[in-house]
């Protein structure tokens, strides 16, 4: 991600997008099958490379990810649906889920704002201190990988 944010073009937009673009974004997504690997970061690491701009590529990762959040959900109701039934109720599970959906949207709407004018610098310097720190904790014992 950083090599896409530092060398990339970026000077595509989204109504640029040809299917050659979408099928190449969506086969890097497919990365985020192997563990530790971001399924946003492969998709803006794979959008910069096609030259698109940040806001771009942040856009289309998270309209990316409608998809699989619908079906989780809904697989997720399906089949546990006793279990929210007999816990907490469907009433708190609704609230939550639309408490949820405008705390998102107002997260996604400040992170667009915020990569219209920076890097994704901090972002990546976060997620490789987060991985350092990970690896001395789990290989000091102090915590368990399960």
């Amino acid at each position: 991600m950083w090599l896409a944010d530092r060398y990339a073009k970026q000077n595509r937009h989204e109504k640029e997008t040809t299917w050659k673009d979408t099928l190449f974004i969506g086969a890097v997504q497919c990365l985020a099958l192997i563990p530790g690997v971001s399924r946003s970061g492969a998709t803006m690491s794979a959008g910069l490379f096609r030259g698109f701009d940040r806001v771009a590529v942040t856009r289309l990762s998270f309209f990316l990810s409608i998809p699989a959040l619908l079906a989780a959900g809904a697989l997720e109701a399906a089949t546990r649906y006793q279990d929210v039934s007999n816990g907490v109720g469907w009433t708190a599970t609704i609230v939550a889920t639309i408490v949820s959906f405008f705390v998102a949207y107002v997260s996604v709407a400040w992170l667009l704002r915020y990569i219209s004018k920076h890097s994704y610098s901090v972002f990546i310097v976060y997620r490789v201190a987060l991985g350092i720190v990970m690896i001395v904790l789990l290989a000091t014992g102090t915590i368990s990988a399960t």
